[in-house]
């Protein structure tokens, strides 16, 4: 009896000197990118087409080889407007999308000049689904992917806007593309591009590293490329009077989409940092580099 009361009292003495190992600090800081391609296959993404329905995959213009998205016109005889888009299928308003691209063989006969070597980034776009059968780009704000040769010299990263208009220096610049001020990038080289979204307050175009484009209040309007091709006319194809009807109507938010207007291009990298999330410190999931508050998405257990 005196020994499983002398037992008793280690184990007390124990227990009570016993102290939890302190927990690691999480690093609030450490940034979370999410890889929009998976490197095998287009899951998670729609295919929209110009003149097809939503996810017709018109000759195999796009498809997954060596770890790579490809554009690819091997299977074209000539370029009629197809263009066509990529979307990813959930939208987002606060993020930073970083993507890495090369272009390579012969744009396809057909092609309009503008798009040799030229591709893009659509940013806060409209989502595939929402596009008309005829429709040949959405509703965007269009990172231009351009490359230069030979004969050939242009910035690249430029904005080009259907469907949309941004403020420049406290007023609205009306041009349908604005051009960067980077370095140009060559046929066959691999480029690296960001975007830094930040809703409907500001955007920053990066080329390499380097911010070679800013623009603020990007919001629904102008006309669609030029004064040429305005929402109702020069075969646009959208629902016009829906879109007239949100004239001046601010983009907070939308879809991300790799366009494909003629050129081959291999895109390597597609990844996504978003910025909007739990902002309360003591949650689990909370994030130091967050910029916009979500707190519904908060874990605390």
């Amino acid at each position: 009896m005196k020994f499983n009361r002398l037992a008793a009292l280690a184990f007390l003495i124990i227990l009570m000197s016993y102290k939890p190992a302190a927990e690691k600090p999480r690093n609030t800081s450490k940034e979370e990118w999410v890889q929009l391609f998976n490197n095998k296959d287009l899951t998670g993404w729609d295919i929209k087409i110009a003149g097809y329905p939503l996810n017709y995959n018109l000759n195999n213009n796009f498809y997954v080889k060596d770890g790579m998205i490809v554009v690819d016109y091997s299977g074209f005889k000539k370029f009629t407007h197809e263009f066509g888009h990529l979307y990813y299928r959930q939208p987002y308003s606060y993020y930073k999308v970083l993507v890495d691209y090369r272009f390579y063989g012969k744009q396809l006969t057909g092609g309009p000049d503008y798009a040799y070597l030229n591709s893009g980034v659509m940013v806060h776009s409209q989502s595939a689904a929402s596009l008309s059968l005829n429709q040949l780009f959405p509703v965007s704000l269009e990172f231009q992917l351009l490359a230069s040769d030979s004969l050939v010299k242009r910035p690249n990263g430029n904005l080009c806007t259907p469907g949309t208009e941004v403020n420049q220096m406290g007023k609205t610049n009306y041009q349908h593309c604005i051009d960067s001020k980077s370095r140009n990038c060559m046929a066959n080289e691999w480029v690296s591009v960001e975007a830094v979204v930040l809703g409907d307050s500001v955007i920053y175009h990066l080329v390499n590293g380097d911010t070679v484009l800013s623009y603020e209040k990007p919001h629904v309007g102008g006309g669609f490329v030029n004064s040429g091709m305005t929402w109702t006319t020069g075969g646009f194809g959208a629902d016009s009077l829906a879109w007239i009807q949100k004239a001046g109507s601010p983009l907070t938010a939308g879809y991300i989409a790799l366009q494909a207007e003629s050129h081959p291009v291999e895109f390597r990298k597609v990844e996504l940092l978003n910025l909007q999330g739990c902002m309360d410190k003591k949650a689990l999931n909370y994030k130091s580099y967050y910029i916009k508050a979500d707190n519904a998405t908060c874990k605390y257990r």
